[in-house]
């Protein structure tokens, strides 16, 4: 048996790893999908490219199926003041400062104009921000996630959406980190601890058949 069966079995012999259902109303997070990640001018450049390019793919399946779509970012002030803890735990922070290029959104994945955008200062999503009153008024049940990093803002966000009663469903190929076995580590703990973890087809076909069901009226009014 290798590492990894050992693995899985100690921890379906501890109880963890149920399965979550998703919901009827889905919609679509992208954590921090920021310029920092892929320039290696960046100090946090994280060799995520194909990350980003099955978000890509992740976000013209939602907008195809007309989900709700949030994309969240990081500003902070010019000193960091407001990033508190966070920013002297991780002074690359800085590279989210107000005016700073490597806080932009990397090309293809800024939102549209009819999509939200959350600004936050932590790693979660959800962590002084209306995100979680946002989805409650819509109806929302089950959040797709994609984004930066696998075992940061990604892991503390679907951590949340758990905690306030969402389905979290992370996206496999649509989420990095820079290294590969840290990655690895995090999606599998995420997946017996918090949510689950689809791969990118899982979640088309989920789509598809969400949408199949849903008129299109009604989806452009949630």
């Amino acid at each position: 048996m290798t590492g990894s069966e050992q693995q899985q079995e100690d921890y379906e012999r501890a109880g963890l790893g149920g399965q979550l259902t998703p919901g009827t109303s889905p919609a679509l997070v992208l954590v921090d999908p920021a310029r920092a990640y892929v320039d290696p001018d960046c100090p946090l450049y994280a060799g995520v490219e194909p990350a980003v390019e099955a978000m890509r793919v992740l976000l013209a399946y939602a907008r195809r199926a007309g989900i709700p779509v949030i994309v969240t970012r990081v500003r902070l002030r010019a000193d960091g003041s407001d990033g508190g803890v966070f920013f002297r735990k991780v002074p690359s922070l800085r590279a989210f400062v107000e005016g700073s290029p490597f806080g932009e959104f990397i090309d293809g994945l800024a939102p549209a104009p009819d999509e939200l955008t959350v600004t936050k200062q932590c790693p979660s999503a959800f962590f002084g921000t209306g995100l979680a009153a946002h989805l409650t008024a819509a109806g929302i049940d089950t959040l797709l996630i994609g984004g930066l990093s696998t075992s940061g803002c990604v892991r503390a966000t679907a951590m949340d959406a758990m905690q306030h009663g969402f389905v979290p469903i992370v996206v496999e190929e649509a989420v990095g980190d820079r290294d590969p076995d840290i990655h690895a580590a995090n999606l599998f703990d995420i997946g017996h601890k918090i949510g689950e973890v689809w791969g990118i087809g899982r979640v088309q076909d989920y789509l598809e058949r969400w949408s199949a069901t849903h008129d299109l009226s009604t989806r452009r009014r949630r």
